[in-house]
Parts: C-alpha cells; sequence; structure tokens
C-alpha cells in the first residue's frame, strides 16, 4: 500500500493530474491486497474454526478491523470517483475546481463511520495511513494462525502415527500401562499429543513466538516446545522397547551365559570350601576365613528369568536379566576371592618350600651340601614344610635360620628375617 503527500498549496492542472493518477494506482494496490486478504487460506480456517483462548480474542477484533477495512475503502473509492468526476466537468479546469479538488484531495474530507468512533474525518492520505495499519493487523493475525496451522497440525499427526506404531510394538513384547513404565509413558504422551493437536487447532495463536524487532505481518515461528519434548519422549520409549526386543532375540544365549557364571561361581565356592578343609589339616596355627554358600536368591531369579521367557513377558524380563548379569558377576568374583583367601595358607607354605629347596641348591653348586650345619637345619626346615599340620611361622623360621648359615658359608650378605636368598652374578666358592 501507498501514502500520499502531506497538504499543500492549492493545487494546478498538473499536480491535480498527477495525484489522481496516484492515487488511481494506490487504489488498485489497496483493492489487489484486500482481496488477497479476503482469500487468504489462514482467513477462510479462521472464519470456519471453533476457536478458543488468546485467538477467538484476537480474530473478534481482527474481523471488525476488516470490516473497518473495507468501510475506509469503499469510502476511499467513492472519494477518489468523486474528484475524477470534478476533474472530468472541463478540459481546462477553473480555480473553483482547483480548489475543490484541492480540498478533496488534500484536506481532510473523507467521513468514515464506524470503528471506535461513530464518525471520524480523514485525508486521503490519513485514510491510507489508517487502513495501512488495519490490513497490517489483519495480517498479522491471519498469517500468524495460518503459519501454526501449517506447521504443527501435521508435524503431530506423524508424531502420533509413530506413536501408534511404537505403541503396538510395546503391546506385542507386553508393555502396556499400569506393567511396565515405558507403556505408561506411551500413554501419557498419547493424551498429551491429542490435547496438544486440539489446542494448536483452537487456539493457533498460542502456540507463537513473535520475534524481537520485528514489526513485519507473522514475524515469529511456532512454538514447539511441548511438540519437541514429547518427541524426545517417544525417542527414549522407543529405545527401550527396542532393548526390550534385543532381549526377545538374545533371551536364551543370555540365559545360558548366566547359568555358566553361576555354574562356576558354585564350583569355585565348592572348590574353596575343599581346601578350606584341607588348610585346616595341613597347617596349624592359622585363621581360616569360612566359606559361605552359593545364594539361593541368585538361582530363584534365574528361574524366574527363564519362566518370563517362557512366557514372552519380555518387559519383565530385560530389567531382570540386566539385574542377575552383574550379580552374577560379582558372584563369581566373590567365589574366586574366596577360594585365593582360603588357600593362601597353602601358598605361603609351597613359597617356604621353594626358598628352602632353592637355598639347598644354590649350596650343592658350591659344594656345601655335605656341611653339617647346613644338613641339620636343612633337614629340620623340610620336616616342619613336610609335616602335617604344618605351623608355618615355625618353619619360615626354620627357613630363615637355614639361609643365614648358607649365606655364611657362601660369604654373601646376611640374611633378615622375612628375607628370600639373594643370586648375583659372578658369585665363586
Amino acid at each position: 500500500m501507498g501514502v500520499t503527500d502531506p497538504a499543500g498549496p492549492v493545487m494546478d492542472r498538473d499536480e491535480v493530474d498527477r495525484a489522481l493518477a496516484r492515487l488511481g494506482a494506490e487504489h488498485e494496490a489497496i483493492e489487489t491486497s484486500l482481496f488477497a486478504l479476503q482469500d487468504h487460506a489462514g482467513r477462510r480456517l479462521l472464519e470456519g474454526a471453533e476457536l478458543t483462548g488468546t485467538t477467538r480474542e484476537r480474530w473478534a477484533a481482527t474481523e471488525a478491523a476488516i470490516t473497518l477495512l473495507w468501510t475506509c475503502f469503499d469510502a476511499y473509492a467513492a472519494a477518489l470517483r468523486q474528484a475524477r468526476e470534478i476533474r472530468s466537468r472541463r478540459r481546462w479546469s477553473s480555480q473553483q475546481d482547483l480548489a475543490e479538488l484541492t480540498e478533496l484531495l488534500r484536506g481532510e474530507s473523507v467521513t468514515v463511520t464506524g470503528g471506535s468512533r461513530l464518525a471520524e474525518a480523514y485525508s486521503l492520505a490519513g485514510l491510507v495511513d489508517r487502513m495501512n495499519d488495519l490490513y497490517a493487523s489483519s495480517l498479522d493475525m491471519v498469517v500468524t494462525a495460518d503459519a501454526v496451522w501449517s506447521a504443527l497440525p501435521a508435524r503431530i499427526d506423524l508424531l502420533a502415527a509413530e506413536l501408534k506404531r511404537t505403541r503396538d510394538l510395546a503391546h506385542s513384547v507386553g508393555v502396556r500401562p499400569g506393567e511396565h513404565p515405558a507403556g505408561d509413558d506411551l500413554a501419557r504422551i498419547t493424551r498429551t499429543l491429542t490435547r496438544l493437536r486440539e489446542d494448536v487447532v483452537s487456539d493457533p495463536l498460542g502456540f507463537w513466538v513473535p520475534a524481537e524487532g520485528s514489526s513485519a505481518p507473522g514475524g515469529g515461528r511456532p512454538d514447539t516446545r511441548v511438540y519437541d519434548r514429547e518427541a524426545r519422549a517417544l525417542e527414549d520409549v522407543r529405545r527401550e522397547i527396542d532393548a526390550v526386543l534385543t532381549v526377545r532375540q538374545d533371551a536364551e544365549t543370555r540365559l545360558v551365559r548366566l547359568r555358566d557364571v553361576l555354574s562356576r561361581a558354585d564350583r569355585t565356592l565348592a572348590e574353596a570350601r575343599t581346601a578350606r578343609g584341607e588348610v585346616l589339616a595341613k597347617i596349624a596355627a592359622t585363621e581360616v576365613p569360612v566359606v559361605s554358600g552359593p545364594p539361593t536368591v541368585l538361582q530363584e531369579q534365574l528361574a524366574a528369568a527363564a519362566e518370563y521367557r517362557r512366557q514372552g513377558q519380555w518387559h519383565r524380563l530385560s530389567p531382570l536379566l540386566e539385574s542377575l548379569e552383574a550379580k552374577a558377576e560379582d558372584e563369581l568374583l566373590r567365589a574366586r576371592e574366596s577360594l585365593t583367601a582360603v588357600t593362601a595358607p597353602l601358598a605361603v607354605r609351597a613359597e617356604l618350600r621353594g626358598r628352602l629347596d632353592a637355598y639347598r641348591a644354590k649350596v650343592s653348586r658350591h659344594g656345601l651340601a655335605e656341611d653339617p650345619l647346613l644338613i641339620e637345619r636343612y633337614d629340620a626346615a623340610r620336616r616342619m614344610l613336610w609335616s602335617a599340620p604344618c605351623d608355618l611361622r615355625v618353619a619360615e623360621q626354620a627357613v630363615l635360620r637355614y639361609q643365614r648359615a648358607a649365606a655364611e658359608l657362601l660369604g654373601g650378605p646376611r640374611v633378615s628375617g622375612g628375607q628370600g636368598p639373594e643370586d648375583r652374578k659372578g658369585e665363586h666358592a
């Protein structure tokens, strides 16, 4: 839409003709814009929709503005026709005609009824400004509503279709509301999307974020925060359903692996119990930890997992399998640690035996195996280490005495308590 020139002195014929040409062009532009607004898809949707909230209030005001806009346009067109009639009276307009035309074209000669006041006088330029304001606000309302309706309902429908597919898939693996958290999430997403679509259709302006600093009609973007949140929630549920489907495919393999891990843990505990009896019989004066039996709760949960698999209750099997796998690995680790703790005294005895034989081999290489002191101390240490029950503390002292005697004869460093033999390159008898 154009803007007429401000008022001035009495116009001559050329100024009048130029003004009429300009006003005629403005009339055509305004008429084109009004018909475009009349035919706008958003306006037709607004007329036929059951609106609520902000949109209903804005549309009531916009309908009144559009009605006033056509009233202004009709008054503008009537004033333009009147000016053309005056100009067409004679080829060379008289001074009186020019004064009348100046008043009509530049003065506040157009009266418009309606709006906030019963009647209001405008100049043609002022009337164009008024129509520009009415048109901009009306177009902003229509374009905004149309932008939301074009963007959100279709996306909501696509997400709802994906939601239905996910819900059907969830039902096939037993994920239902009240039985599984993912089923509850699907029910909540369904309710939210249904309500969101209804709200978007009835109150599109409630889902519009205006652009900061923009005065153009429709400046802004649709508010998709609720939609985006539910889309992310559906994606999370879909991943969880995929995990349940994976459980359905891999359940037998995972159950077999679980049985194997728990069986190894049981065998290790049985070995630890056997070893404990051997330690108590062969090692004296030592504390041997008690070996607990396998936890029956894990076997009960394993049986429950197998039952879930037979019944196809995959949504219950999935978390149970994850929990069992972690507990089974912990149980195997506990069994191994128990075996290590129980057999520690036997390991100490084996280390002392190895140390004693290593020193005896060393003194033999140097021709000292027949030394009476060494023979005496070796025999004493050996009797302690190869007899049952073996007192490890006494046996260790006997091994240390043998080491010290050997070290003195070999001319090596003195052996302190708890320290093993020290071979050095280049030693000689």
